[in-house]
């Protein structure tokens, strides 16, 4: 599973950064290696190193590498993570560019190239309640929408996008679908699809559609549980 996008490279850079600028960098080092949960060995094997290079770079009882020996060491720690489905990197990645706590946002993701929405419609049981589904997006955020309403600021809630607003939000656990649309209406970037998560299109509020209209947004309705949707969306390779 590739992931290298715009998220993937950021993370990457993060990283080198502060191992490089640290004070310690031996300390960042093994910091970011216990953080991705890969043991000394796993990953001195695949530097094609001895494992005790690693612990000497940890322990500071070596000079601390350079940025291009950093750089392997960020980019192998990455290349393992996602050979097991990425799933350390989605964490950060959302960690990273957000500062927003996990109970607001699920889970954010971007590709690297464009993927229809109907394809992605389909991989999480959607149905349509407006709006056109004859569009591309690059990337979905799945948010708690109570706790995104209550806890963000205007300028946080505008981090939800990502690195492009041309993707879907999926807001779980709606009552009426009301609230989401409003906070999308008030703050200066749309999305291209919004996914109102646990509610028949039935139950949606009528104002939702009129609201979706004005933006062009596409609004689609499923009831696939959250965690089934965040796996299901991490499983596609489109």
């Amino acid at each position: 599973m590739s992931m290298k996008s715009g998220l993937r490279n950021q993370l990457a850079e993060k990283m080198a950064g502060e191992i490089t600028l640290s004070d310690s960098p031996g300390n960042a080092l093994k910091k970011w290696r216990m953080n991705f949960e890969i043991a000394p060995g796993v990953l001195s094997e695949r530097l094609g190193i001895s494992p005790s290079v690693i612990s000497d770079y940890e322990g500071g009882r070596r000079k601390s590498p350079g940025t291009a020996v950093v750089g392997k060491i960020v980019d192998t720690l990455l290349a393992i993570d996602e050979e097991s489905g990425a799933k350390h990197i989605q964490k950060f990645s959302t960690m990273l560019f957000a500062n927003i706590d996990d109970d607001v946002i699920y889970d954010l993701h971007e590709y690297e190239t464009a993927v229809p929405l109907q394809k992605f419609a389909d991989a999480i049981g959607c149905s349509l309640l407006c709006g056109s589904m004859d569009q591309v997006i690059f990337g979905y955020t799945v948010i708690n929408s109570l706790n995104a309403i209550m806890q963000l600021s205007s300028d946080e809630f505008n981090r939800i996008y990502g690195w492009s607003t041309e993707r879907a939000l999926v807001f779980t656990n709606v009552s009426t679908g009301k609230s989401p649309m409003v906070a999308i209406r008030v703050t200066p970037f749309k999305p291209r699809c919004v996914v109102l998560q646990g509610i028949d299109a039935a139950d949606v509020h009528p104002f939702v559609g009129k609201m979706a209209d004005k933006d062009r947004i596409t609004i689609l309705c499923t009831g696939m549980d959250v965690d089934k949707i965040v796996s299901t969306l991490r499983e596609q390779e489109w």
